[in-house]
């Protein structure tokens, strides 16, 4: 990725594109290099972003964001608790999904993530009105809003459920929980199953493999993107 700036130059191995032969351009462009190399230039995807931003934390992958956004199902209008911010790749995404009339508090417990976080949604959505982000641990307390959802990226969010059942999260609601080893999977799904307020618990891992085409040359590339954690779903049932 490259922040355009009026007068700046990108250079790379085959030569030297000006800036200002993109500003003002339409996204989709081919400029050319002064080695006379032809250059695609697009403004960057959510994934472009996502890997290549700066990070405080280690980021959800946007394989796994797009399994959360789907299967808690994300919606326009939703209010969407988060924790914790992480650097913000994450919380991007759900502030796309719940779109101008949905909102989304993130917590968080340091303030150099969240600081970060800030820095990286501002960079890529611009200012967003319906976005608060809050310092404090979700351990001792959610809320005074009541949400639809609930994404949980934290290292015991057991610690959270009874917050969620007890108010935070509205009957119907989703949670969604992020984990990085099966261990911290089995005891959050004992915590959820040891409730009656829980059902439809679930948990699945997404690997993804690309693969090399190229005349009859037809094979998966040598390298994937495997495990990068597991994600548990849960919804919450009526008192």
């Amino acid at each position: 990725m490259v922040g355009l700036k009026a007068g700046g130059q990108f250079h790379f191995h085959r030569g030297i594109v000006a800036h200002d032969e993109i500003l003002g351009g339409e996204d989709g462009l081919v400029a050319k290099s002064s080695g006379g190399e032809a250059v695609a230039v697009f403004r960057p995807t959510y994934s472009d972003y996502a890997l290549k931003m700066r990070r405080g934390a280690q980021i959800i992958y946007p394989k796994d964001t797009a399994q959360i956004i789907i299967y808690a199902d994300i919606y326009p209008g939703a209010k969407v608790m988060e924790a914790g911010v992480g650097s913000g790749a994450l919380t991007i995404a759900l502030l796309r999904a719940v779109g101008p009339t949905g909102s989304v508090v993130s917590y968080d417990v340091r303030e150099d993530f969240m600081e970060r976080a800030r820095t990286n949604i501002a960079d890529f959505l611009g200012e967003t009105s319906n976005l608060e982000i809050r310092s404090g641990s979700v351990y001792d307390g959610i809320g005074p809003e009541v949400f639809d959802r609930a994404v949980l990226d934290l290292a015991e969010p057991w610690h959270t459920f009874e917050h969620l059942t007890g108010g935070a999260l509205r009957p119907g609601g989703i949670l969604s929980v992020y984990l990085p080893t099966i261990l911290q999977v089995s005891t959050a799904t004992e915590a959820l199953k040891s409730s009656s307020r829980w059902t439809s618990i679930r948990t699945l891992e997404n690997l993804t493999r690309t693969w090399h085409v190229e005349g009859q040359s037809v094979r998966p590339d040598h390298r994937m993107i495997a495990h990068t954690g597991f994600l548990t779903f849960a919804r919450l049932t009526a008192p």
